[in-house]
This record gives structure tokens, sequence and C-alpha cells, in this order.
């Protein structure tokens, strides 16, 4: 065809069948849509000038996958290495749970009160032996009788000092031994009445300890102060000088000293097993989860094998 032809002569394009849009239309969606690109030949060639598709980095991660960091778990990951947490969520052992203290019994307080009552009479009473046993191990103090009275033998002895050594180690060995013993034969009623019976009756106790201490040997003291002549030398029976009873305004007595020793060790003692103890109560409670000191008994232990017949034994007869 000649460039001359003119386009009337020109042959027209055929028209696409009905229902199939032309090759090189772009195909049209929904109303409003934007035209979809035209799908390429299957056969068509690359243009000439066209850069051949990039090529995925080899080391490249996707980019919907984190890349994990060495030595370091991913976040909500569990540690392969932890330790297993023996206590759940919300779960404690059984030993730091705060239990509630069980409710008073009736007529618990006058129990208390009455064990209060025993802890003073059997401290006060007890008080005797501690005496004696101080007089015993106290030595006296020797002494000359002279025109106005007794004075010591030495000029500085040490008699005086050792007998308030002995009763302040002995009061104190006593209070603590006395707590004890209140804490494991009251222990239906272990509290605050225990506590202050027992700790006025240290008080009692040291009280009756150097009075009878002091009075032992001391008739015959008095005796010889009162009849021997000048320059008789005899002894004094061991006292208390570091500590003693003064009185308030002249009114009122109280104990100072070494006589406090006793009640001091008790109750410092006591208290110190109250804050010990393993039930908020301090009286013995069942423990929980139905738990016991009590052995149990285990399975019964297999019965031996019979042992295999000897060499020579003759096998059992057919029946």
């Amino acid at each position: 065809m000649s460039p001359e032809t003119s386009d009337s002569e020109r042959p027209q394009p055929r028209p696409a069948p009905t229902g199939h849009p032309a090759p090189d239309a772009p195909t049209t969606g929904p109303a409003g849509a934007p035209p979809h690109p035209a799908e390429p030949a299957p056969n068509a060639a690359p243009a000439p000038n066209a850069a051949p598709p990039a090529a995925p980095a080899p080391d490249a991660a996707p980019a919907s996958i984190a890349t994990p960091t060495p030595g370091v778990a991913p976040a909500g990951a569990a540690d392969p290495f932890a330790a297993p947490d023996p206590y759940p969520a919300g779960a404690v052992p059984w030993w730091w749970e705060q239990r509630a203290a069980p409710p008073e019994p009736p007529g618990g307080r006058r129990r208390a009160a009455r064990a209060g009552l025993v802890a003073f009479g059997a401290l006060t009473v007890l008080g005797a032996p501690l005496g004696l046993l101080w007089a015993t191990v106290a030595p006296a103090t020797p002494v000359v009788k002279t025109a106005q009275g007794a004075v010591y033998a030495q000029p500085q002895p040490e008699q005086p000092v050792a007998a308030d050594g002995w009763f302040s180690l002995l009061g104190l060995g006593f209070g603590i031994l006395a707590a004890v013993a209140l804490w494991l034969l009251l222990r239906r009623t272990r509290g605050p009445g225990p506590l202050v019976g027992g700790t006025a009756g240290g008080l009692g106790a040291a009280l009756v300890a150097w009075q009878l201490g002091r009075r032992l040997g001391l008739s015959t003291y008095d005796r010889l102060l009162a009849s021997a002549p000048p320059g008789t030398a005899f002894t004094k029976p061991a006292d208390l000088r570091a500590g003693g009873i003064d009185w308030f305004h002249g009114v009122l007595p109280y104990p100072h000293g070494n006589l406090l020793l006793p009640a001091f060790g008790l109750a410092v003692t006591y208290t110190l097993l109250a804050g010990w103890s393993r039930w908020p109560s301090l009286r013995p409670e069942p423990e929980p989860g139905g738990l016991s000191s009590v052995p149990v008994a285990g399975p019964p232990a297999p019965t031996a094998a019979p042992e295999p017949p000897g060499p020579g034994a003759a096998g059992p007869s057919p029946g």
C-alpha cells in the first residue's frame, strides 16, 4: 500500500468479538474503579532497553520476620534455660501464709489470769532455794571488832563484789530457765497472762532470795558484834551493794540494781520465744493441709523370692 492511498481506501481494524475486550485495551472493573492493566502476551519478548528485575539479596530477611539477636530471647518467648517457678502466680508456700488466729475459747481470759497467778506464786516460792544457793556460793567478808564496831579486815576486800556478781549471774540464769519452763508447761495458756505473772514472780523470787541469803548467819554476826571483845576477827554474811530497795518520796518502795535481773531475763526470754513461735495464737495448732508429725505406715515390703533348688535336688513329682 503506497503512501498516496487515501484513508477511505485503507482497511479498517477488525472489531473485537462480543464479550471479549480488545487485546491492547485495558479492562475495566466496576464503576468508579481504576482500569486494570492489560495482561502481557504469552510470547511477548521483553523490551531491548528494559532493565532486568533485581534479584533479592542472599542475606536479606523477609520484612514480616524479625531478625533474632544472638544471646537475646525473642519477645514473648520462654527462656529454655530458666528454672521453673515452684510457686505459680498467686501461690505462696504454706509457711508464708498469713493465717488468722483461731477464736479464743470460752473462759480463755480467766484461764490466762489463773496461769499468771500460778506463775507468780511458783516463782516466788522458788526464790527460797535460789537464796540458799547464793548464800552457799557467795563468800563471806572477814571483819574485825573495834571499839567503834566492825571494820573490814582488808583495806579493799573483794568479797562484797563477788557476792554481787554471784547474785547477778544466778538471778539472770534463774529468769531464763523460768521463762523456758513457763513456755513449755503452760503451753495452752501462752500469752500476756504467764508473761506478766512470771515477770512479777521473778521480782518476787529476787526479793526472797536476797532476804533469805543475807539472813543466813546474820544472827551469829550480830551476837559477835555485840559481845566480842575488840580485836576479834569473824565474818559478815553476803549482802548486796549493787541492788536493794529504795523509797519514792518516802512512800512507795521500788527495787533497783541486780534485784531486777531475774524479772528482766524472764521477760526477754519469754518475748523471744513468742516472737519465734510458728503459731499466731502461740498455742499449738493443727498443721494446714492435714499434715501430721505421726509417721505413716508405708506399703508392705515385697516377699523374698524362693531360692532355686540345688543341682542334686529332686524336682516335683508329676501329678
